[in-house]
């Protein structure tokens, strides 16, 4: 499903949001309290939701608390995950551990180091806000070890970009203000970015960013391509390709069907059908076809126009990825497909 923007549909809490509110939760409990039916954190931007405790547990030396997480109306993987945390005295300092469905960072190029759980920097800081908060308010050295899990994790993750971006064995505990927006076009991009850095992190000197599944198989499989050469790019072509001229890689293929390679040749850098529109007027003086200023989808003036539509369009395209990437030492190549998977053009 592709994100829109959306403004009156409800929000939700990020992983890191959950997580902090689970830390919070188990460390009033270990350190002398009760378990609280409800606990109160306080995002980056100065929001103080509340969350219901969903799961208590405790024992020698430990307690841990979890929170079921709510993603609003946005179409999350993780919207119902039970977020737990574990909590327990450390050795010095605050340790972050991934326990089961929590994954472990195995690629560079993401926020934290290789080796380390996949728990990102800004959930880190808030749960280190919470174990400084605490430690005052109870007289204790700040010396605590988090360990993260969400049951049926590591399937949940099958779902989402981590196994592209080397993250094994989870999901990862996101989020930069705590809030997840629905639909939201910027965590998409977002994704995009990272898929670039682990790009480069680890050398590879060719990525593809593609349409949808039908043109990502076709283009990896046509390069001989490693999964996380495979960039989500979806409808997002400028996210991509703006955030590849000023972090480049030595060659970019683009791939997707037809329509959208049509925006994009007409210069469009987001392909939703929401959000751009092929205009076929311009098409029909492009290949002095007056037919197809009449036709309604860009299939439909394919089979008046048929090979030398795709080959103007993968032409033109091109030469819209090429301005966009500007001065950037990047290669650049399109490859065009139809529906079936069949290899409709390419422009090099």
């Amino acid at each position: 499903m592709r994100p829109a923007q959306a403004t009156s549909l409800r929000r939700g809490w990020t992983t890191g949001a959950c997580a902090t509110a689970a830390t919070k939760a188990a460390l009033m409990r270990l350190w002398g309290g009760a378990f609280p039916e409800a606990v109160g954190i306080t995002l980056p931007k100065g929001e103080r939701p509340v969350f219901a405790v969903a799961h208590r547990a405790e024992g020698p030396g430990w307690a841990e608390a979890g929170i079921v997480k709510d993603a609003g109306d946005d179409p999350d993987v993780t919207h119902g995950a039970l977020i737990v945390a574990r909590v327990a005295p450390s050795a010095g300092g605050v340790v972050f551990r991934a326990g089961p469905g929590v994954g472990t960072v195995t690629l560079p190029g993401l926020p934290v180091p290789v080796g380390d759980p996949a728990i990102n920097p800004v959930p880190r800081a808030m749960m280190d806000e919470v174990v400084a908060e605490l430690a005052a308010e109870h007289a204790r050295a700040p010396d605590v070890e988090i360990t993260l899990s969400v049951p049926g994790g590591e399937t949940i993750a099958e779902k989402t970009w981590n196994p592209r971006l080397g993250i094994v064995g989870g999901l990862s505990i996101l989020g930069t203000t705590g809030v997840v927006r629905p639909f939201s076009c910027a965590a998409w991009i977002a994704s995009i970015h990272r898929g670039i850095d682990v790009a480069r992190a680890g050398g590879l000197a060719h990525v593809a960013g593609c349409t949808g599944a039908t043109s990502e198989r076709v283009v990896q499989a046509l390069y001989g391509l490693p999964d996380h050469a495979m960039l989500d790019m979806g409808d997002f072509a400028g996210g991509l390709l703006k955030y590849l001229a000023r972090h480049p890689v030595a060659h970019i293929t683009i791939g997707g069907g037809i329509g959208k390679m049509l925006k994009l040749a007409q210069g469009a850098v987001d392909l939703h059908s929401g959000r751009s529109q092929a205009d076929f007027a311009v098409l029909a003086d492009r290949l002095g076809d007056a037919r197809l200023s009449e036709v309604n989808t860009a299939l439909e003036a394919y089979e008046i126009a048929g090979e030398k539509m795709a080959t103007v369009v993968a032409t033109d395209a091109l030469e819209r990825v090429r301005t966009l990437l500007g001065p950037a030492p990047v290669a650049a190549d399109i490859v065009i497909i139809d529906r079936a998977g069949r290899i409709l053009a390419r422009a090099s």
